[in-house]
C-alpha cells in the first residue's frame, strides 16, 4: 500500500490557524474506528473554524498536465474544493476524484464538515443548519484558498452548495457573505426545495423497498452502497458507517426553511450532474434543479447516487473535467 506523505503547505494555505497531521505519525485520536488511509501524495489538514472546532481537509496538489511527475507548485486553474453529503466524508472524494482531478492540473481539497470523519464534533444533538455548514465552507475558503474556486457538493452537500452560492457577495456587498466562486457543480443533489418530494416519489414508486429500509433520504445514502455499483469490498460500508458521528441537520427544520434563495441567472457558472442509476435524487429532482438554475442538467448513464465511489466514476469525472476545461 503507497504510503501517504505530508505535502508542504502550499503558498495559499498559510499555517496559522491549520494543524498539520501526517499519516504515518498520529498527533491526534482518529475520531473513526476505521480511519481512511490516504493514498499517495495525499496530506491530511486540519482547519481550525471560528467556532474553535477543527474541520478535517484532505488535500492533493495539482501536477504539471506538461510534466507528470511534478508537482505544481501553483496551478493555473481553480482549486478545486469538494463537500459531502450524509454518511460521508472527506474521504469519499480522496478515494477516486482526488488522484484523478490532481493528475489533471487542479489543487483539490475535500472537507469533513463537522461530525463527520476526523472533524470534531458541536455540543448537541445535531451538527447544525444548512447555513452554518456553508459558513464553515465560506470560512475555509476565505481563509485558506487564494483565487475564486469551485465549489462541489454531493446530495446534502450539493444542497449546502446552493445555500453558499444563494449567499456569495459581489461588489461592493457586505464583507459577511460568502467568497466569490469560479463556478459550483451540483453532483446528485438534493434540490432546492428539499427532499420531501424525493421522499414521496420514492415511498409511492418502490413501497416495498421504502418500509424496509427508510423514509429519510440521509439513510438511503447509506444503503446506496449496496448497489452493485459501488467500487471496493466492504470497506467503504465500514467508512461510511464511522462517518457520521451526529446527523448534519434537524430535517424538519431544514425542509422547514426552503427552498434555498434563488441567485441572479447566469451570475456564476454551474453544472448540475445526476445519474441515472439513482434511486436516491431521481429524475425529476434532478430536473428540478437544473429548472432552479436555468441550465439543462447532465445525467450520467449507468451510475448510481455515488457517482465519486462507483464503479464507473470516471464517467462522472470526466464530464466535469470537460465542463471545467469550458470555463473563462
Amino acid at each position: 500500500m503507497a504510503m501517504a506523505v505530508l505535502c508542504p503547505l502550499p503558498a495559499n494555505l498559510p499555517s496559522a490557524g491549520i494543524t498539520r497531521m501526517p499519516r504515518s505519525v498520529l498527533t491526534r485520536d482518529f475520531r473513526m474506528r476505521v480511519p481512511y488511509e490516504l493514498k499517495q501524495d495525499q496530506s491530511r489538514l486540519f482547519h481550525n473554524l471560528p467556532s474553535g472546532l477543527d474541520m478535517e481537509v484532505i488535500f492533493q496538489r495539482g501536477r504539471d498536465c506538461r510534466n507528470p511527475d511534478k508537482r505544481r507548485e501553483r496551478s493555473e486553474n481553480p482549486a478545486l474544493v469538494f463537500v459531502h453529503g450524509s454518511f460521508h466524508a472527506a474521504w469519499c472524494w480522496a478515494e477516486h476524484w482526488l488522484p484523478f482531478f490532481s493528475q489533471n492540473g487542479y489543487d483539490c481539497y475535500a472537507l469533513s464538515l463537522l461530525g463527520q470523519g476526523e472533524s470534531d464534533a458541536p455540543a448537541g444533538p445535531v451538527v447544525g443548519t444548512l447555513q452554518t455548514h456553508a459558513a464553515d465552507v465560506a470560512d475555509f475558503i476565505k481563509n485558506k484558498i487564494r483565487s475564486p474556486p469551485v465549489l462541489l457538493g454531493h446530495s446534502f452537500g450539493g444542497l449546502i452548495v446552493q445555500s453558499y452560492v444563494a449567499n456569495i457577495r459581489s461588489g461592493q456587498m457586505s464583507e459577511s457573505l460568502h467568497p466569490d466562486l469560479s463556478g459550483a457543480v451540483l453532483i446528485c443533489s438534493v434540490p432546492p426545495s428539499g427532499n420531501s418530494g424525493l421522499v414521496w416519489r420514492y415511498l409511492f414508486s418502490k413501497p416495498i423497498a421504502a418500509f424496509k429500509g427508510s423514509s429519510s433520504l440521509s439513510k438511503g445514502e447509506e444503503n446506496d452502497l449496496e448497489s452493485h455499483n459501488v467500487t471496493q469490498d466492504m470497506n467503504n460500508q465500514k467508512l461510511m458507517t464511522e462517518s457520521s458521528r451526529m446527523p448534519l441537520f434537524d430535517l424538519r427544520k431544514l425542509n422547514a426553511s426552503l427552498p434555498v434563495p434563488s441567485s441572479p441567472e447566469g451570475s456564476i457558472n454551474i453544472l448540475v450532474i445526476g445519474a441515472s442509476d439513482d434511486f436516491i435524487v431521481d429524475a425529476e429532482g434532478l430536473r428540478e434543479t437544473g429548472r432552479f438554475y436555468g441550465v439543462s442538467p447532465v445525467c450520467i448513464e449507468g451510475v448510481a447516487h455515488d457517482l465519486m465511489l462507483d464503479c464507473s466514476w470516471e464517467k462522472g469525472a470526466s464530464a466535469i473535467l470537460s465542463w471545467l476545461s469550458g470555463l473563462s
